[in-house]
Protein backbone atom coordinates (compact mmCIF):
# COMPACT_ATOMS: atom_id res chain seq x y z
CA UNK A 1 0.00 0.00 0.00
CA UNK A 2 3.20 2.23 0.79
CA UNK A 3 5.83 3.04 -1.48
CA UNK A 4 8.83 3.51 0.94
CA UNK A 5 11.15 6.41 -0.59
CA UNK A 6 14.13 8.32 1.45
CA UNK A 7 12.32 9.95 4.40
CA UNK A 8 9.67 7.31 5.07
CA UNK A 9 6.61 5.71 3.32
CA UNK A 10 4.13 7.18 0.95
CA UNK A 11 0.61 6.24 0.33
CA UNK A 12 0.96 5.98 -3.18
CA UNK A 13 -2.74 5.21 -4.49
CA UNK A 14 -3.59 8.31 -2.32
CA UNK A 15 -0.68 10.36 -3.68
CA UNK A 16 -0.46 13.42 -6.11
CA UNK A 17 2.19 12.57 -8.96
CA UNK A 18 4.48 15.65 -7.97
CA UNK A 19 4.70 13.70 -4.25
CA UNK A 20 5.43 10.95 -5.45
CA UNK A 21 8.53 12.09 -7.63
CA UNK A 22 9.79 14.58 -6.14
CA UNK A 23 8.27 14.34 -2.42
CA UNK A 24 6.54 17.79 -2.73
CA UNK A 25 3.52 18.41 -0.79
CA UNK A 26 1.35 20.99 -1.15
CA UNK A 27 -2.41 22.59 -0.85
CA UNK A 28 -2.28 20.99 -4.23
CA UNK A 29 -1.67 17.34 -3.71
CA UNK A 30 -3.85 17.33 -0.66
CA UNK A 31 -6.58 18.60 -3.52
CA UNK A 32 -5.51 15.15 -5.10
CA UNK A 33 -5.49 12.90 -2.38
CA UNK A 34 -8.84 14.31 -1.51
CA UNK A 35 -10.39 13.33 -4.67
CA UNK A 36 -9.14 9.72 -4.34
CA UNK A 37 -11.00 10.29 -0.70
CA UNK A 38 -14.23 11.37 -2.66
CA UNK A 39 -13.53 8.62 -4.79
CA UNK A 40 -13.35 5.85 -2.71
CA UNK A 41 -16.75 7.16 -0.54
CA UNK A 42 -18.85 7.47 -3.57
CA UNK A 43 -17.73 3.64 -4.56
CA UNK A 44 -18.29 2.55 -0.95
CA UNK A 45 -15.19 1.99 0.30
CA UNK A 46 -13.65 -0.04 -2.99
CA UNK A 47 -9.63 0.19 -2.68
CA UNK A 48 -8.62 2.60 -5.10
CA UNK A 49 -6.58 1.06 -8.54
CA UNK A 50 -7.82 -2.38 -7.06
CA UNK A 51 -5.13 -4.94 -7.34
CA UNK A 52 -2.58 -2.68 -9.39
CA UNK A 53 0.81 -2.74 -7.86
CA UNK A 54 2.34 0.66 -6.92
CA UNK A 55 4.82 0.53 -9.72
CA UNK A 56 1.67 0.09 -11.86
CA UNK A 57 -0.47 2.94 -10.31
CA UNK A 58 2.65 5.48 -10.20
CA UNK A 59 2.63 4.82 -14.67
CA UNK A 60 -0.79 4.40 -14.95
CA UNK A 61 -0.94 8.11 -13.68
CA UNK A 62 1.66 9.32 -15.66
CA UNK A 63 0.26 8.01 -18.97
CA UNK A 64 -2.82 9.96 -18.21
CA UNK A 65 -5.37 7.04 -16.73
CA UNK A 66 -7.61 8.53 -13.91
CA UNK A 67 -10.45 6.23 -11.77
CA UNK A 68 -13.85 5.97 -13.49
CA UNK A 69 -16.72 7.38 -12.00
CA UNK A 70 -17.86 5.25 -9.28
CA UNK A 71 -20.99 3.59 -10.15
CA UNK A 72 -24.23 5.68 -9.62
CA UNK A 73 -22.41 8.44 -8.90
CA UNK A 74 -23.04 11.75 -10.49
CA UNK A 75 -21.48 13.04 -13.63
CA UNK A 76 -20.70 16.57 -11.84
CA UNK A 77 -19.12 14.62 -8.95
CA UNK A 78 -16.76 12.66 -11.12
CA UNK A 79 -15.69 15.53 -12.95
CA UNK A 80 -14.40 17.06 -9.70
CA UNK A 81 -12.80 14.30 -9.02
CA UNK A 82 -11.07 14.46 -12.47
CA UNK A 83 -10.33 18.39 -11.84
CA UNK A 84 -8.76 17.07 -8.62
CA UNK A 85 -6.33 14.81 -10.03
CA UNK A 86 -4.86 17.03 -13.20
CA UNK A 87 -1.66 16.45 -13.61
CA UNK A 88 -0.67 19.83 -13.74
CA UNK A 89 -1.33 20.78 -9.89
CA UNK A 90 -1.94 24.98 -10.77
CA UNK A 91 -4.61 23.07 -12.66
CA UNK A 92 -6.29 22.37 -10.03
CA UNK A 93 -8.86 23.70 -7.64
CA UNK A 94 -8.13 25.11 -4.69
CA UNK A 95 -10.10 23.76 -1.40
CA UNK A 96 -12.38 26.95 -1.20
CA UNK A 97 -12.91 25.85 -4.67
CA UNK A 98 -14.43 22.83 -4.24
CA UNK A 99 -16.18 24.04 -0.96
CA UNK A 100 -18.16 26.09 -3.36
CA UNK A 101 -18.38 23.34 -6.23
CA UNK A 102 -20.13 21.06 -3.55
CA UNK A 103 -22.21 23.86 -1.87
CA UNK A 104 -24.06 24.30 -5.45
CA UNK A 105 -24.30 20.51 -6.14
CA UNK A 106 -26.11 21.12 -2.38
CA UNK A 107 -28.27 23.86 -3.06
CA UNK A 108 -28.94 22.66 -6.82
CA UNK A 109 -29.11 19.00 -6.99
CA UNK A 110 -29.95 19.52 -10.74
CA UNK A 111 -26.71 20.32 -11.32
CA UNK A 112 -25.98 16.18 -10.05
CA UNK A 113 -27.45 15.36 -13.38
CA UNK A 114 -25.67 17.45 -15.72
CA UNK A 115 -23.66 15.18 -18.10
CA UNK A 116 -20.30 15.29 -17.56
CA UNK A 117 -18.76 16.88 -21.26
CA UNK A 118 -21.47 19.14 -21.99
CA UNK A 119 -19.67 22.39 -20.25
CA UNK A 120 -16.66 24.24 -21.31
CA UNK A 121 -14.21 24.37 -19.55
CA UNK A 122 -13.08 26.43 -16.10
CA UNK A 123 -11.79 23.88 -13.99
CA UNK A 124 -15.61 22.50 -13.08
CA UNK A 125 -18.62 23.15 -14.64
CA UNK A 126 -19.78 24.20 -11.60
CA UNK A 127 -17.18 27.11 -10.87
CA UNK A 128 -19.00 28.38 -13.82
CA UNK A 129 -20.66 31.95 -12.85
CA UNK A 130 -23.30 31.99 -15.36
CA UNK A 131 -26.96 32.03 -13.82
CA UNK A 132 -28.58 28.67 -12.96
CA UNK A 133 -30.90 26.95 -14.56
CA UNK A 134 -34.28 27.40 -12.80
CA UNK A 135 -36.60 26.00 -16.19
CA UNK A 136 -37.28 22.97 -14.28
CA UNK A 137 -38.72 24.60 -10.93
CA UNK A 138 -42.00 26.63 -11.47
CA UNK A 139 -41.30 29.17 -7.85
CA UNK A 140 -39.49 29.73 -5.66
CA UNK A 141 -41.32 27.69 -3.22
CA UNK A 142 -40.74 24.54 -5.21
CA UNK A 143 -37.28 25.71 -5.68
CA UNK A 144 -36.34 26.22 -1.94
CA UNK A 145 -38.28 22.49 -1.63
CA UNK A 146 -35.53 20.50 -3.46
CA UNK A 147 -32.66 22.02 -1.99
CA UNK A 148 -34.15 21.70 1.52
CA UNK A 149 -34.79 25.11 3.02
CA UNK A 150 -38.11 25.21 2.28
CA UNK A 151 -38.20 27.18 6.00
CA UNK A 152 -36.61 30.52 4.39
CA UNK A 153 -40.05 30.62 1.51
CA UNK A 154 -41.25 33.67 3.60
CA UNK A 155 -38.14 35.74 4.10
CA UNK A 156 -37.88 35.31 -0.21
CA UNK A 157 -41.04 36.42 -0.05
CA UNK A 158 -40.64 39.16 2.15
CA UNK A 159 -37.85 40.49 0.46
CA UNK A 160 -39.88 40.52 -3.04
CA UNK A 161 -38.30 37.46 -4.58
CA UNK A 162 -41.42 35.87 -5.94
CA UNK A 163 -40.02 34.33 -8.78
CA UNK A 164 -37.43 31.92 -9.96
CA UNK A 165 -36.06 34.35 -12.43
CA UNK A 166 -35.70 37.49 -9.48
CA UNK A 167 -33.86 34.66 -7.60
CA UNK A 168 -31.33 34.48 -10.27
CA UNK A 169 -30.66 37.94 -10.67
CA UNK A 170 -30.50 38.30 -6.81
CA UNK A 171 -27.19 40.27 -5.54
CA UNK A 172 -25.45 39.92 -2.30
Amino acid sequence: MCFTKQGGKIPVRWTAPEAIQYRKFTSASDVWSYGIVMWEVMSYGERPYWDMSNQDVIKAIDEGYRLPAPMDCPPGLHQLMLDCWQKDRAERPKFDQIVGILDKMIRNPNTLKTPVGTCTRPISPLLDQSTPDFTTFRSVGEWLEAIKMERYRDNFTAAGYTTPEAVVHMTQ
